[in-house]
């Protein structure tokens, strides 16, 4: 997909409507063709070939290549002008009263300029707007010879503290970006590290306490880091009480409406946490929650975030015995046109695995159907656990659809390519699970003997069900329902609720 292609396929329903009219209106001439291959462009199955021969008749393809140029410096003007007023509406505004300011104070009229100073000081503090505060300040400090004496050191003190305040924020964003480079290497390139050491030593490095948050942009950011030790660790546990912590303190700070990106970033967190944590009761309070904020400033950043919340939405739907209203909204999701592609694979992985637990293994081997690039591929895409997770589920498909000669082929390929990843990550519990579902598939009856059962019990490490990760449990499920000879989705809410009674 071209940069072009990459643009326009991030425009709402509504933002294509508009850029249609943005175009109509930048148009003096009446044969324009621009408009017609913006609309052409939104078939994505059409080639450039086609769409040559659309628009001119033939094969002009110097005229095509300008006039898609063209366009894309259209898609670029439209976006920078849309961003400018709907995100910078409050940085012009200070930009326009630093500038008159300025203007003012190079004719001495000293009065006005400080009152509008004044103005526009008061309006960054209450955004956080540290580097106009610089600005600000900067010309109040160049200029206190035009104020009283003891002006000039109540400007200087001003001017240290926002220039501390912005050096945390600063530091704060370069942690930020260490930890994700990292989380990076792990989940992408099968590095492994230790990252709750790596966090310490790097809050450490930057001298960052992570109890001084000054605005919700870094509280966002502190929230960020410790969720992704819990990402990598699936240890979700451990972090449920800070996130909760902060978030009282979030709840508190007057510019939240001011900043709902941030916002509805924490909220998915938490009932993220609390979701994987088996309460399933609170996250639904933060899933609504976070559904506010969506539709909440003329739904500024629902598109952004839409995928994200349904996905979560339909976990925990599935999770709370409401299976047939997870695999709608998971469905009606795969639908949705989106660039997020991380979690569209995610959202097809969970419809998957809810057809599986419905024992509709054709429509689950349907849709796994459809995952017709690499492994490589969707290792850059989705990272090395989902594509583990998805090549065991395809295996459990197969099984079920005794489809004997792709299970041989799965289980040959997922031991070739996996079995030394997983041992270096310490994740061995997975080969023995598999080495389980290998028994199971060559001799189905096995597992409903004593011997293997006892097997089972000594082979893994069982940890506190109230850490146990949710989609483990998931596929310990489907062995356990073939033990005790019970319907696998019905077996699947027993241990979890099982796990619901531990942590209540």
């Amino acid at each position: 997909m071209t940069d072009l292609n990459n643009l326009i396929s991030t425009f709402s329903n509504e933002e294509q409507q508009q850029f249609i009219t943005f175009l109509e209106k930048k148009n003096k001439r009446s044969d324009t063709k621009n408009v017609q291959l913006y609309k052409l462009l939104q078939d994505k199955d059409m080639d450039t070939y086609t769409i040559c021969n659309m628009l001119y008749g033939s094969q002009k393809k110097g005229a095509y290549h300008a006039l898609r140029k063209r366009l894309y410096q259209s898609v670029i003007d439209f976006i920078a002008n849309k961003h400018l007023a709907d995100e910078s509406t409050i940085e012009m505004q200070l930009i326009k009263l630093l500038i008159t300011a300025r203007a003012c104070l190079t004719k001495k009229q000293y009065k006005t300029a400080y009152k509008l100073l004044a103005k526009a000081e008061a309006i960054a503090i209450e955004h956080a707007l540290f580097s106009i505060l610089n600005e600000i300040y900067h010309t109040k400090i160049q200029y206190s010879y035009s104020q009283p004496q003891d002006k000039l050191e109540h400007y200087i003190t001003a001017f240290k503290s926002n220039q501390h305040n912005a050096y945390i924020e600063d530091q704060l964003n370069i942690v930020y970006a260490k930890i994700r480079q990292t989380l990076n290497n792990i989940n992408y390139k099968g590095a492994v590290l230790d990252l709750e050491t790596l966090l310490n030593n790097t809050l450490e490095e930057h001298n960052i306490n992570l109890e001084n948050a000054i605005t919700f942009k870094a509280l966002y950011q502190i929230i960020s880091i410790v969720s992704l030790s819990a990402f990598v660790t699936n240890d979700y546990y451990k972090i449920e009480s800070f996130l909760l912590k902060h978030y009282t303190t979030l709840k508190s700070y007057k510019n939240r409406e001011k900043q709902t990106y941030y916002h509805i970033q924490i909220l998915y967190m938490i009932a993220n946490t609390l979701f994987r944590n088996k309460k399933f009761n609170q996250a639904w309070m933060y899933l609504n929650a976070m559904e506010t904020q969506l539709k909440s400033n003329q739904k500024k950043h629902y598109n952004t975030f839409i995928l994200k919340h349904n996905l979560l939405k339909g976990l925990t739907f599935n999770y709370t015995n409401q299976q047939t209203e997870a695999i709608a909204l998971l469905e009606k999701s795969t639908k949705l046109k989106h660039q997020d592609i991380e979690n569209q694979l995610d959202i097809h992985l969970c419809l998957i695995m809810t057809h599986v637990q419905h024992d509709d293994y054709k429509k689950a081997n349907q849709i796994i159907a459809t995952f017709y690039h690499t492994d490589a591929y969707y290792e850059t895409k989705a990272g090395k656990e989902w594509v583990i997770k998805k090549n065991l589920i395809d295996i459990i498909i197969q099984i079920e659809l005794e489809n004997i000669d792709l299970v041989d082929s799965r289980l040959r390929s997922f031991k070739r390519q996996y079995y030394s990843y997983l041992k270096q990550i310490n994740q061995n519990r997975v080969i023995t699970y598999l080495s389980f579902v290998e028994l199971y598939f060559k001799d189905p009856n096995i597992v409903t003997t004593t011997t293997f059962k006892a097997r089972i019990e000594s082979a893994f490490i069982w940890v506190d069900a109230q850490q146990e990760d949710i989609f483990v449990m998931s596929f310990y499920a489907w062995l356990k329902s073939k033990m005790e000879n019970k319907p696998l989705y019905n077996t699947t809410l027993e241990l979890v609720e099982m796990a619901k009674t531990n942590v209540n």
